[in-house]
């Protein structure tokens, strides 16, 4: 689950983590107070205004703006709110911002320079380890740095039984360049960060950039958080942030109904139980012909209120023009899946494209038996070599 950067930091600052100091504000006339409370709190006579949404690269989009008086934020704060922001990362129909994040001003002038790093915690699943993957490069998109200078990119692997150590930290510091004060407090920020990632079993933490001011304090600038679904049951107060209006609607519908959804960009609706088979299942799609047009896991325990509610998010898509079933029958008998397959065409009404049931396992034989008698444009199949046939068929009968 994606969060806001200012409840990222928010989840950081619980933990001890030094972060740019904000306040959120829904609206222009809220943002001017929130600046007015950050003059007299920090002493920051200029702010920045931030855009909220899931999505990094705000700053190329013109979702993030200085200003340097209470007339600019009123202005800039105007400007974001409301507007539809395209980044790199949001494709070209963008986000709509509904908040901006009225920041405070950390790039003061001091006796030393100041200098932007990259931090970030998160599993490397080759190795099935944390790791602490951090640059001298921050402030930039990870990926050119990654392309471009390979060899400015640290990796330091976490050991899962004894957890991030003392020397560790030092290192990530000693790697950076740091020395004195500015040693000292990096070594503390990434401690606090990693606890915070590990404690709030998350997926991912990105702080970019990672700041030391000219009076060599580290603090975290930006904060892109992705929280793991599967561990929200531990974390209620997290759950809470979640942004549904930041997210597809029809994944929001299906979450609801417990389905695994992803809208894709194909003619083919699949629904099928099982994330390996689901792929397969697209690679089917692709080899007869089409192109897939979601990633739909109903899991373990299909009946008709669950195909229901599958057909039903499939079809609010208007590229469909074909839906595959795609069933084996472990858990959950074959026949089963067909009559709920039945009963759920039959509670929808005219289902306007082509279906075709492939059900293999327990019961499969009944189970096409009952597709084959029940009158219904349904279309049966017991290979997936058989289903992928009759996607061709279909395709080209559309």
């Amino acid at each position: 689950m994606n969060i806001h950067e200012y409840q990222g930091k928010a989840i950081l600052k619980s933990f001890g983590v030094r972060v740019q100091e904000g306040i959120v504000a829904s609206t222009a006339e809220e943002a001017v107070e929130a600046a007015k409370k950050l003059k007299t709190e920090y002493n920051s006579d200029w702010v920045v205004v931030k855009a909220q949404i899931h999505a990094g690269g705000r700053g190329k989009g013109g979702g993030v703006k200085l200003a340097k008086n209470l007339d600019e934020v009123k202005e800039k704060a105007g400007q974001i709110i409301g507007m539809q922001l395209i980044t790199p990362q949001t494709g070209p129909e963008g986000k709509l911002v509904s908040k901006v994040l009225i920041a405070q001003d950390v790039y003061y002038p001091g006796e030393s320079e100041t200098k932007e790093f990259y931090v970030s915690v998160l599993l490397d699943r080759a190795k099935g380890r944390n790791i602490v993957m951090y640059s001298t490069e921050g402030g930039m998109d990870i990926e050119e740095v990654a392309e471009h200078t390979p060899h400015l990119i640290f990796k330091e692997e976490v050991d899962p039984k004894v957890g991030l150590q003392g020397f560790q930290a030092r290192k990530i510091a000693f790697n950076l360049g740091l020395s004195g004060d500015a040693f000292k407090d990096m070594t503390k920020f990434i401690a606090a960060l990693y606890r915070a990632y590990d404690e709030t079993d998350s997926s991912m933490f990105e702080i970019n950039p990672v700041l030391k001011t000219s009076d060599n304090k580290i603090l975290a600038v930006d904060a892109k958080v992705n929280l793991d679904d599967n561990a929200l049951f531990r974390h209620k107060d997290y759950e809470a942030m979640r942004d549904t209006s930041e997210e597809d609607p029809t994944e929001v519908e299906a979450s609801k109904s417990n389905l695994n959804y992803v809208k894709l960009d194909g003619n083919v609706g699949c629904m099928v139980n099982g994330a390996g088979l689901a792929m397969a299942t697209m690679d089917i799609i692709k080899l007869a012909g089409g192109e897939p047009a979601n990633f739909l896991d109903v899991g373990g325990t299909a009946n008709a209120e669950t195909v229901k509610a599958g057909f039903n998010i499939i079809l609010s898509d208007p590229n469909v023009k074909a839906i595959l079933i795609n069933i084996f029958g472990g858990i959950v008998r074959c026949d089963r899946v067909a009559q709920g397959v039945i009963d759920a065409y039959k509670e929808i009404g005219n289902i306007p494209v082509p279906i075709i049931v492939r059900l293999q396992g327990t019961n499969a034989v009944e189970a096409k038996k009952l597709i084959d008698e029940s009158g219904l444009k349904v279309y049966s199949a017991i290979l997936l070599k058989e289903a992928a046939a009759l996607v061709t068929k279909v395709l080209e009968e559309k």
